[in-house]
């Protein structure tokens, strides 16, 4: 039986939260856009299951701090800069990994861009192509850079994290909301791929989850209530209630999974 170790939680939402302590003993991940917001919370997540874990952004000075934190909790990180655009830091990023730890065998690719707020067909292409380049180009791409190191190790896990707006558009994101619909094709034709090779693909797709992303949906009373309104659960999101996602899907509890979206949204409408 994994030992557990409790985890304090805001009281109002759960009265208890375990993390499994070693499921992910001698695993390698790397997050990408992880200093920060969603990307940060999957980072500490998968340490303090006992990965060793490669943290990644584009300033230095926020992997600098998100490192200094993490270790300060005692978890095994490291932190280089990648912008995923740039094909040298992809190829730098994995090359980082592999020499701090010696391979790589979980990927999770949660970089994104939204340039443009306003309707689909008012997106400027300017802000389509940075919005395209970022969310679904550069995650087909750095998943293309890692797949060698996750190959050498026999196997792992790539995990895309798209959101409910790839299911359900939210009018003032539209060209945002059709790239995250992207990744879940990726994420079907990657898997399918792929499923020989004891490699498995997945998505998350999150709700609105309070981070400086989503403020726009949440920064006045008026947003809030609206977005209040379309959430079941009757609450915003927290990253933990993504964290813990990314976890299962990339521990061995997942192995017969490949190929599938997980919601995590509040009950938000997404699908049969």
């Amino acid at each position: 039986m994994l030992s557990r170790r409790l985890v304090k939680s805001t009281p109002t939402l759960r009265t208890m939260s375990y993390i499994p302590k070693n499921r992910l003993d001698g695993k390698v991940a790397v997050v990408t856009a992880s200093t920060d917001g969603i990307g940060f919370a999957i980072a500490k997540r998968l340490a303090q299951e006992g990965a060793k874990v490669v943290i990644s952004s584009r300033k230095q000075k926020n992997v600098d701090c998100a490192v200094e934190e993490l270790k300060g909790q005692r978890l095994d990180v490291a932190g280089f800069v990648c912008h995923v655009g740039k094909e040298e830091d992809r190829k730098n990023l994995m090359q980082c990994a592999n020499q701090t730890f010696g391979g790589i065998d979980i990927l999770v690719s949660n970089a994104a861009a939204n340039p443009a707020v306003g309707g689909v067909l008012d997106c400027e292409e300017a802000a389509w192509d940075k919005i395209f380049d970022t969310n679904v180009k550069a995650s087909y791409l750095i998943a293309k850079e890692a797949l060698p190191y996750i190959r050498k190790r026999g196997g792992g896990s790539i995990v895309f994290v798209s959101s409910i707006a790839g299911f359900q558009p939210f009018g003032l994101l539209g060209a945002y909301s059709v790239s995250k619909t992207a990744l879940l094709g990726l994420t079907k034709a990657a898997a399918q791929q792929l499923s020989t090779e004891c490699i498995n693909v997945n998505c998350i797709a999150p709700g609105i989850i309070q981070t400086k992303f989503s403020a726009a949906l949440t920064e006045s009373p008026t947003a809030q209530e609206a977005t209040l309104s379309q959430i079941p659960m009757g609450r915003l999101g927290e990253v933990d209630d993504i964290s813990g996602v990314a976890a299962f899907l990339v521990s061995d509890d997942a192995r017969y999974i490949t190929g599938e979206t997980i919601v995590a949204a509040g009950g938000m409408a997404s699908r049969l």
